[in-house]
């Protein structure tokens, strides 16, 4: 790959192998090298800008969980090195809850999470990232709910007024990615169907899913077939029945070995004026950076559906949203 150390064999092999070094290899060093100075870091939770601040965050998350292990299940890519890459990049997390940090005095207890990042690199350096997070799926294991954890983090940093404000689009900074992904059709397929259900259209979960298909989603849960779908789906929508959705970047992906795939980085921004996944309505405005990953197949020939489907949003960042306006 033109730009990149030659010791990588293609893009994927980038992603995986600088992750593993920083991380598990303790080579924080080294984000000096793989990360450029001003890189802008979104999260739900807060935007970060310059490798100092994510090598200051790194540290923090070690000390707390210092066996952490980041299994890469898949990067999803578009783009080329002369031109700059983007990764889509799925992990699953095992980690030991292990020191004092984000998530209170340590318990000693096993968490397993995902992390979507969507990176964008160029000449051996990752610029620009998108990162979400399953802290549902942390807090829930570490035993409490995702709404009691805000509540005391929201009290810990000061109350509604003082606390850290959630990612807001209009706080966002241009950062040097600027592209909305490629024009695969794997890519277009799965945005078509998402828009379909974010449009109240929830017969298209029948016409493109599979009916075995298995979804992994927020807070660490897993779904089956249709009714699972539609229950998720569902339930995000209806708290948010007026919120405007927006797909920023979509990714399709056909390689030798794999499924064809497709990565969407999406949002949901409006009131929470509905009742449904995340209780009575409260008129409180929410901004939801999302990220999905689908795999497709033909059990039946020449009828491609999804079959896996990966979705993470941040549940802490949403109830922050919510209870930083009741109390």
């Amino acid at each position: 790959m033109k730009g990149f150390d030659s010791k990588f064999s293609d893009f994927p092999d980038y992603i995986l192998g600088i992750t593993k070094e920083i991380w598990e290899n303790r080579g924080l060093s080294t984000l000096d090298s793989y990360y450029a100075e001003d890189i802008i870091v979104r999260s739900p939770t807060s935007i970060v800008v310059g490798n100092k601040g994510v090598i200051g965050a790194t540290m923090a998350t070690l000390a707390e969980f210092p066996d952490r292990r980041l299994l890469g299940e898949d990067v999803i890519w578009s783009g080329t090195p002369e031109k700059g890459m983007l990764s889509s990049h799925r992990i699953l997390s095992t980690a030991t809850h292990a020191g004092h940090g984000i998530y209170g005095e340590a318990t000693g207890k096993k968490v397993i999470y995902r992390v979507i990042a969507d990176c964008h690199a160029i000449e051996n350096k990752i610029n620009d990232e998108w990162l979400v997070r399953d802290q549902g799926a942390i807090v829930r294991q570490l035993g409490t709910t995702p709404v009691d954890y805000t509540r005391s983090l929201i009290l810990a940093e000061g109350g509604p007024d003082s606390c850290l404000k959630p990612f807001n689009p209009q706080d966002d900074i241009k950062g040097p990615y600027i592209e909305r992904g490629n024009s695969n059709e794997w890519g277009k397929k799965y945005a078509a169907a998402l828009s379909d259900i974010m449009c109240s259209d929830f017969t298209s979960i029948r016409q493109n899913y599979d009916r075995a298909v298995v979804a992994e989603l927020p807070g660490g849960r897993t779904a089956y077939s249709y009714d699972g779908i539609d229950e998720f789906w569902m339930g995000l929508r209806a708290s948010f029945p007026n919120a405007k959705f927006e797909m920023h970047h979509t990714i399709g992906l056909d390689e030798k070995m794999l499924s064809p795939r497709s990565a969407i980085r999406w949002s949901l921004s409006g009131k929470h004026d509905g009742l449904g996944a995340f209780g009575k309505p409260t008129g409180a405005d929410v901004y939801i950076m999302g990220m999905a990953h689908a795999e497709y197949g033909a059990l039946v020939t020449g009828m491609p559906k999804i079959r896996k489907e990966y979705v993470l949003y941040d549940e802490v960042a949403i109830w922050k949203q919510i209870l930083m306006k009741t109390g």
